[in-house]
This record gives structure tokens, sequence and C-alpha cells, in this order.
């Protein structure tokens, strides 16, 4: 690895840490909550540290981002390595705002935070090597694309973080730990609208995505494997949510289908274009 290439990884690694402190103060705050206002005071208590410790990590990440920016010459979002550390700057951005003004989704930072260190210990298995930058991606449209999309993902985690504390709390053994939270259908309530704001910029990603393929490549749709399985989740998102306005279907029934949305459109892009040799893969 030459000199120049380790420039962003301190800033990378201190940002994981910080990422990683808030998951812990996280844990804490909620594993000393045992209810009643005083439960709920102790739990508040850690929550502006959390915040502080998460923002601090999106400064750090855009930092990281900068440096490498500066160093490659492009944006980075075009192999593997780039595509995760700018989507745990942009999902840390999301959810620390969301964290800021919506208290009640405060304790799924104990579910969304460990989500994100999938991503980040994901990111320390990878070398962070310089990439080329393809032609097609001169394009204003891909940054729409790319900027959709990281809303998208965003909101399904925030959604999904809200769907794993209703499902925890279903354990007889965390119920006290949670009492101190609102009823499940209040909680529901949240996530599914998270998850509507999420098919708002599902739906705005593929339509910049084709308006970007037909200046690209001269065609809007090919049904390649990244944009079939997009498509697919396109279709699982709006199901979910007509099925949850239409149906009375249980809550704990609804948190799982979120939180397999989320897992699904996870492996759609962080998986689907690393294996497939469509254009998306950046190699034309």
């Amino acid at each position: 690895m030459e000199d120049k290439m380790v420039a962003e990884m301190p800033w990378l690694y201190t940002a994981l840490t910080a990422y990683a402190l808030a998951t812990f103060v996280a844990i804490m705050g909620v594993a000393r909550t045992r209810g009643g206002a005083a439960g709920a005071a102790v739990s508040r208590s850690y929550e502006p540290l959390v915040l502080g410790l998460i923002t601090a990590g999106v400064v750090l990440f855009v930092i990281s981002l900068a440096e490498r920016w500066i160093r490659i010459g492009h944006g980075p979002f075009v192999n593997l390595f780039e595509l995760l550390v700018s989507q745990l700057f942009s999902l840390g951005l999301v959810y620390a705002v969301a964290y800021w003004r919506l208290p009640v989704i405060r304790p799924s930072a104990i579910v969304v935070m460990p989500m994100m260190w999938v991503l980040g210990l994901w990111v320390l298995t990878l070398e962070p090597v310089a990439s080329v930058y393809p032609p097609t991606y001169h394009n204003k449209w891909l940054w729409a694309h790319v900027g959709f999309g990281k809303f998208f993902l965003a909101f399904c985690l925030i959604g999904s973080g809200i769907a794993g504390i209703i499902l925890l709390r279903k354990l007889p053994r965390l119920v006290p730990l949670f009492r101190t939270l609102p009823p499940d259908e209040v909680l529901d309530h949240v996530a599914w609208r998270f998850m509507l704001l999420a098919l708002i910029f599902d739906s705005l990603m593929l339509i910049a995505g084709a308006v970007w393929a037909q200046d690209a490549w001269g065609r809007y749709w090919a049904w390649d494997a990244l944009e079939t399985s997009s498509f697919l989740n396109w279709l699982m998102l709006g199901a979910a949510i007509h099925a949850r306005l239409t149906y009375r279907i249980p809550v704990h029934v609804g948190a799982i289908a979120i939180i397999a949305i989320f897992v699904f459109a996870f492996f759609t892009y962080f998986g689907t274009p690393f294996y497939s040799e469509a254009a998306h893969k950046g190699v034309i």
C-alpha cells in the first residue's frame, strides 16, 4: 500500500470508533432503564452523548471522503470500499438528523448502530485502492440517482431500527428495558411513515437512474441484474405499504416485513453490482 493511500484511513478509523462508542452508549442507556419516570430520565441522559458521537462520526467521515477525493481526483463512489464509506456517512447523517428531531426513535439506536457496524466491519476487510472513474459517470443525473438512493436506504434503516425495537420487546426478558417507550401501535405508525418516505425516494432513484442510463448507454432500462433487483425492491416496498394501509396486519408482522425489505435492499445495492457484469459495475 502506498503512503498516499493511507491519507484518509486515520480519519476513517476515528469515525468508526465514534460510531462504536455511540453504539455502546446507546446500549448502556437502554440497559439502565427500568421503567417509570426515573428510568426515562436515565435513558434520556445518554441521548445527547449518543447524538454527539454520531455527529462526530459523520464529520470525520466527511474529512475521510474529502481526503480520498483529493487523492484520487474524483468522487468516492465507484468501487466497493468507496461506496461503503460514503454510505456510512450518509446513513449516519440522515439518522443523526432524525435522532435529533424525533425523540421517539432514539432508542432505535441500539438496533441502527449495530446495523451500520456491519458496513463498518466490511470496510475494514477491504483495501482502499484507487478506482478508475468510468466515462459514463460524467453525468449530472448520476448525482441525483445516487443521492435519492442514499435517502431511500437511510429511511429504510430508520424504519428497521424502530421495527427492531417492536420485535425486541416481544421478548419477556427485554420488556422492562422498553417500558418508557410509546405503545407498539405508535412505533408502528412512525416506522411506516419512514417507509413511505423510503418509497418516495426509491421511486425518484429509479426515475433518475433511468434518465442517467439513457444518457450514458442509450437506453432507459435493460433488465440487468441490478435494475431487476431494484425493481423487485420497489415492488416489495409498495406491496408492504399497501398491505399495511389496506389490511389490519399484526404489528409484529409489519415489523418483520420492514426488516425484510431493508435486508433485500442491502443485498441489492451492496451485492448485486459486484457479482454482475452489467454496466452498473462501472466497467464500461
